[in-house]
């Protein structure tokens, strides 16, 4: 008998979402304290919804709990970034692959481009940007495939908004998105999966070039 998850009160939910929000969208920073009475203040919610928050924050990874400094935002670093996107890497070109080969609709993905296009601040195109890739690999016809990359979604997010705080480079990413979703729109699965292999591997290594060397499409279709 398959468990039904337990939903989160509303106050938690909102307490979260913000949260969320502002760690994503640079508010609050890596190493950040997050101190439970202020963040009740500011929200207007007793410490109990944000406790509760806090904790579900912790176990996506967008906040690290020590029994000595508290709740911080985490620390985002070339072993951290190499980290979660080694896991892209190894999921999300094969899902959307799969997207394509079925030949599911990636509508949502075409308008969160063009939202993305239009956003107005960096926080509007960081979320229209983790839309997109949503969009790419959630129609695989594999619901654990899709939920496993849905996990390390925020921490992503997360890598992304540190690296476009150093150095902004959305609009060359903007471009990569552009090609991958043509050639997917296409019907060229391999292709697909080989763009967006090489754009999230080539993101990791100008934001972090620090960490170890991570393959390109074509470098791991040699070693197969």
């Amino acid at each position: 008998m398959t468990s039904v998850p337990t939903p989160i009160p509303s106050r938690t939910q909102y307490v979260l979402d913000a949260i969320k929000h502002r760690i994503l969208t640079g508010q609050l920073t890596p190493g950040q304290a997050l101190v439970e009475t202020e963040l009740a203040a500011q929200f207007g919610v007793s410490k109990t919804p944000v406790r509760e928050a806090l904790k579900t924050l912790a176990g996506t990874g967008l906040v690290v709990m020590s029994q000595y400094k508290g709740v911080t935002v985490r620390m985002v670093d070339a072993d951290m970034a190499r980290e979660v996107y080694d896991v892209r890497l190894l999921l999300e070109p094969e899902a959307l692959k799969r997207a394509v080969r079925r030949k599911a609709s990636l509508n949502a993905a075409r308008d969160a481009l063009t939202r993305a296009d239009a956003a107005t601040d960096t926080a509007e195109r960081s979320l229209a940007n983790r839309e997109f890739h949503r969009a790419l690999y959630l129609p695989c016809g594999n619901p654990l495939l899709g939920r496993m990359l849905d996990e390390v979604r925020d921490q992503a997010a997360l890598v992304s908004a540190v690296a476009w705080a150093a150095s902004p480079s959305w609009e060359r990413e903007a471009g990569e998105h552009r090609e991958i979703l043509r050639l997917a729109l296409d019907g060229d699965a391999d292709g697909a999966a080989r763009a967006l292999h090489d754009h999230i591997a080539s993101f990791v290594r100008r934001a972090f070039p620090q960490a170890a060397e991570l393959p390109t499409a074509t470098e791991e279709e040699g070693q197969e």
